[in-house]
């Protein structure tokens, strides 16, 4: 299992100093303007929608739920590991939004205009841009369709400076930086404020024992669900034959959750003992 961060060594890039830092509305707000390249007079970061616990599931929802004058709303996440289904947790992200809305008494015309964004550590698309935008647009004519739904991906690893503003690749930087990025003088005064703001996070006792509470329930969320993913793996396993024992041990001390996972669709189609063991 991955070993916790220490509370001190936190940065931006640990999605609960990023949750912490975005809690203030005007680190928000100025992100946004960043993203979208437009100004943008006030947000409110929804408290009770952000970095928050589902008891049902067992876990904790780390990215920043927000909306600004005009009612559009926002969900940014940040990502620092690479994940093949960040399209599809983006659709996620945007119906659940819908759903909210809807169940809190919106009419379909009245839905407000939603931004998925999501601030990655890595190249999403491998295309070499800062920042990726999708909306749904008509395959025959090119049209966008006007359903107000933008997915947008940042990219901390960009080589294209001149296709966006100085400031935005500013933000980026300071997150890939990592460490070295909480005292680094960015020379931008947002940057500078977020650094201030992530120090003084670091000086609240009471966000310390909230991150060490909040990580205790992600590890547990973990384990259950590696248990969860043995138990399953060896089950699909079972009707193939009897497992070696150096296989069973092999499954039972693996740690990582991705690796789990492939093995379970790799015994879905697995047509013997052999073939799963070979393609281990």
């Amino acid at each position: 299992m991955k070993q916790t961060r220490k509370f001190q060594d936190l940065t931006i890039g640990d999605n609960y100093m990023f949750g912490s830092v975005m809690m203030e509305n005007d680190n928000c707000r100025q992100l946004l303007e960043r993203v979208l390249e437009m100004p943008i007079s006030r947000v409110e970061v929804i408290k009770e929608k952000s970095m928050i616990y589902h008891p049902k599931c067992k876990g904790v929802r780390l990215d920043v739920y927000a909306k600004d004058e005009n009612n559009t709303h926002y969900d940014v996440e940040m990502q620092l590991l690479k994940r093949d289904a960040l399209p599809k947790r983006s659709r996620y992200y945007h119906s659940q939004m819908d759903m909210e809305l809807l169940t809190s008494g919106a009419k379909y015309e009245n839905l407000p205009n939603t931004y998925v964004i999501f601030i990655c550590d890595f190249d999403p698309f491998s295309d070499g841009k800062y920042r990726y935008r999708f909306r749904n647009v008509c395959k025959e004519t090119g049209k966008i369709l006007e359903d107000g739904a933008e997915t947008i991906f940042l990219n901390t690893r960009g080589k294209n400076p001149d296709e966006v503003s100085e400031e935005l690749v500013s933000f980026l930087e300071f997150v890939r930086a990592g460490q070295d990025g909480n005292f680094e003088d960015f020379g931008d005064t947002y940057v500078t404020r977020l650094q201030n703001t992530i120090r003084q996070i670091k000086e609240n006792r009471g966000k310390e024992r909230q991150y060490m509470m909040w990580q205790d329930i992600i590890d547990d969320a973990k384990e259950e669900g590696r248990q969860v993913m043995i138990k399953l793996l060896r089950d699909m396993l079972s009707p193939l034959g009897t497992l070696p024992d150096e296989i069973i041990q092999q499954i039972d001390q693996e740690k990582d959750l991705d690796k789990l996972s492939a093995w379970v669709k790799l015994a879905a189609k697995a047509e013997s003992l052999k073939d799963f063991i070979s393609r281990m």
